[in-house]
């Protein structure tokens, strides 16, 4: 016999430690190379962990546990041949005599029912639940601690008349970790939102013009997001101090701008890196939001893909949020939160004209960015996004979406 231990490969500089997530393939199956076997979290991504070689699999960890790098987490008999053809059917067994089931008679109450053990005593007292309102599954009826940490306090003194089932879920590492940070955040930075609004007619009227020509030539649409990430590194180079970061007694300024965009995926919120924005063009960045977002959503994004990003920029609008205050992905010092576009009226030229308006906040850290700083960034944002001919297109939009 030849096994293969398979161990856990380092995910990213850093990390020390995964968690079995989910097991793709049980315990005895034949496993071809490179097959997925297993999904791991760590604290930034969930990985798939592919087969090393062929053979057949003996799992020695379990989901949920947490293994360190390095660790051995199954074995692989790499001499195993693989099975021919269908398991062969099972036989089926001689059937039983019915048999006549006796109702058991309900055991008499004895002083033990409903009374609660010392430990439980102290659970039901820290939820305010009285002994009365749990039922006891221990000997004779005894409320047990274990009773006592699954009982739920009443909600009211009115019976329930439908279903009241809770279920207890342990959160997956990546979300243990998000969880951790955006406490971190609230302790450990001073962060200030600013709000600002803009009128997207101009964009509304540039993607009406181009976004159809703009797709058959480069294969991805005209969105919202090149515009705004556009607009955004055109901010950053007037007020540098929104794209710095603390480390320690110093501040560290990037004369790059690496704008991180937060998707959705099906693990959670993903925010993965558009490196060197200020060198793309609008088709450049949507090309590189559509294949950073599919990327996400199949769960292939790496942990490179995701750190480093020295600005962040996430859309609440998509699921229909007029405002929000966005919470800094650190260590960066700013997050631009975009939000749904509502007709609203608004005063132009001295009359009342209807007009998409978005709301748009800028969450910072006023450590290391001032309000001057802050307003003043906001508000290069809205003059870019409501002038973008002149301020993202140097006056020349065909051209500007030509390249």
């Amino acid at each position: 016999m030849s096994v293969l231990e398979m161990r856990v490969p380092s995910p990213g500089e850093s990390i020390t430690e995964v968690e079995i997530a989910t097991w793709l393939v049980e315990d005895g199956d034949y496993v071809e190379k490179d097959q997925p076997i297993a999904e791991v979290d760590s604290d930034k991504a969930t990985l798939e962990l592919p087969a090393e070689e062929s053979g057949i699999i003996t799992l020695k960890a379990e989901e949920g546990d947490a293994v360190e790098v390095g660790a051995v987490v199954c074995l692989i008999d790499t001499s195993a041949a693989k099975p021919e053809g269908d398991a062969p059917a099972k036989t089926e067994a001689p059937k039983e005599e019915k048999k006549v089931e006796v109702k058991e008679a309900p055991k008499a109450a004895t002083y033990a029912t409903g009374t609660a053990s010392p430990a439980a005593k102290k659970v039901l007292a820290e939820k305010g639940i009285t002994a009365s309102a749990v039922k006891g599954t221990g000997k004779d009826g005894r409320i047990t601690k274990d009773d006592a940490v699954k009982a739920v306090p009443s909600m009211g003194t009115q019976p329930a008349s439908g279903s009241r089932g809770t279920e207890r879920k342990k959160m997956s590492m990546l979300r243990r970790k998000v969880a951790e940070r955006l406490v971190a955040v609230k302790s450990e930075t001073a962060m200030l939102t600013t709000f600002n609004e803009v009128n997207m007619q101009p964009i509304f009227d540039l993607r009406k013009d181009f976004k159809e020509d703009f797709k058959a030539k480069h294969g991805v649409g005209l969105g919202f997001m090149s515009f705004f990430t556009l607009a955004v590194v055109r901010a950053l180079k007037l007020y540098p101090d929104v794209n710095s970061m603390i480390d320690g007694d110093y501040q560290i300024k990037n004369d790059f701008q690496d704008i991180s965009i937060a998707v959705s995926g099906p693990k959670g919120l993903m925010v993965p890196v558009i490196r060197n924005a200020e060198n793309l063009s609008f088709r450049g960045v949507e090309s590189e939001v559509k294949r950073l977002a599919l990327r996400a959503r199949d769960g292939k994004i790496t942990i490179d893909e995701m750190t480093g990003g020295t600005f962040t920029i996430t859309n609440g609008g998509v699921f229909g949020s007029m405002l929000s205050t966005p919470i800094l992905n650190p260590p960066q010092s700013g997050i631009l939160g975009m939000h749904n576009i509502v007709n609203r009226p608004m005063a132009v030229n001295g009359g009342i004209v209807i007009q998409p308006i978005m709301y748009v906040a800028l969450s910072y850290d006023h450590r290391i960015v001032d309000g001057r700083e802050s307003v003043g960034f906001l508000v290069a944002v809205k003059e870019a996004l409501e002038n973008p001919i002149e301020l993202l297109m140097d006056g020349n939009p065909s051209k500007a979406l030509e390249m």
